[in-house]
């Protein structure tokens, strides 16, 4: 889909960084380029050690404001809490992202810009997202959407602005506030993985699509360690610490045994988990810490209350 280059509009844009024990001269300049993109940037802190309270205050901007949380209640509890911020301060939009996400000039506009668009055409937006460039490698990575057996690319083709996906990552997501009134915050249960993914399913099972845009980019790092191997076909594998595998794996149970989850997703993700299950056996540094992990995330998947 195209469309005309809008004047900028990010009025009523509240941006929601989370942190955790971060790079405290890297957040700097990520507030610093997203402040100047937004009307307000709430830091919102889960138990760092480091001085993020501090770095906020030196950055003497009347933009930023400091939500310690106190210790790590999970990603989804953080950004719930910059999200009644936002409320309370009566922003259109939020702008959810990481503490190593950094925008490129105009990603926040063009979102803004794309979103009203898309409404003014009669679609209910969930959420639109940027295109992400590797920090370590400097690839442009593609949007995506759901295939038969996999994720696919949803490529942008050339002239298209913006493309329907099936999914995004948290990190960079704009949505309207009150789209959030209508579908919800975020689960605070899942902690940490499968937070944006459950929240765009159940955003896309009360009628509202995702979009991606093709020209608003960012620069992100994946924060992981990748090892490229043959799966099907080759692939580079995130190597996650192994307390991560219990939530991967007890979230993706949760969200299979819950009703609103789409066909598509569901199928996809459980080629997913046996794949990883298998890159685990077979590969992973910490293979029987992981494995442990692993099936204690299966169990409490399969026992926990939906």
């Amino acid at each position: 889909m195209t469309f005309e280059a809008e004047k900028r509009n990010d009025a009523g844009v509240v941006a929601i960084v989370v942190s955790y024990e971060p790079d405290l001269e890297h957040l700097s300049k990520v507030l610093t380029a997203v402040a100047s993109q937004t009307d307000h940037v709430v830091v919102v802190d889960n138990g760092s050690r480091k001085d993020v309270g501090g770095l906020v205050s030196g950055l003497d901007d009347p933009r930023l404001q400091f939500l310690p949380m106190g210790k790590n209640l999970g990603i989804a509890a953080a950004h719930n809490a910059g999200i009644r911020w936002a409320r309370d301060w009566g922003s259109k939009y939020v702008l959810l992202m990481d503490q190593d996400s950094l925008p490129d000039p105009g990603m926040v506009a063009r979102l803004c810009s794309a979103n009203e668009m898309l409404e003014s055409t009669g679609n209910r937006v969930a959420a639109i997202g940027p295109r992400f460039r590797d920090s370590d490698s400097g690839r442009l990575a593609d949007h995506v959407k759901f295939g038969k057996w996999r994720i696919e690319r949803a490529s942008c083709s050339s002239g298209e602005q913006i493309v329907k996906v099936d999914f995004l990552i948290s990190s960079g997501s704009l949505i309207r506030t009150q789209t959030l009134n209508v579908v919800g915050d975020m689960d605070e249960a899942l902690f940490i993985d499968h937070v944006d993914t459950e929240w765009v399913l159940r955003a896309r099972a009360k009628g509202y699509l995702t979009w991606g845009h093709c020209d608003a980019v960012m620069t992100h790092s994946l924060g992981e360690t990748r090892r490229r191997i043959w799966l099907g076909r080759w692939r580079d594998v995130p190597i996650h610490k192994p307390f991560r595998y219990y939530y991967i794996f007890r979230n993706s149970l949760l969200l299979q045994r819950r009703d609103y989850p789409c066909r598509e997703w569901k199928r996809v993700d459980r080629v997913r988990l046996l794949q990883l299950a298998s890159f685990i056996v077979l590969f992973h540094p910490q293979r029987l810490a992981a494995l442990r992990m692993m099936s204690r995330g299966l169990w409490n998947g399969l026992s926990t209350p939906r």
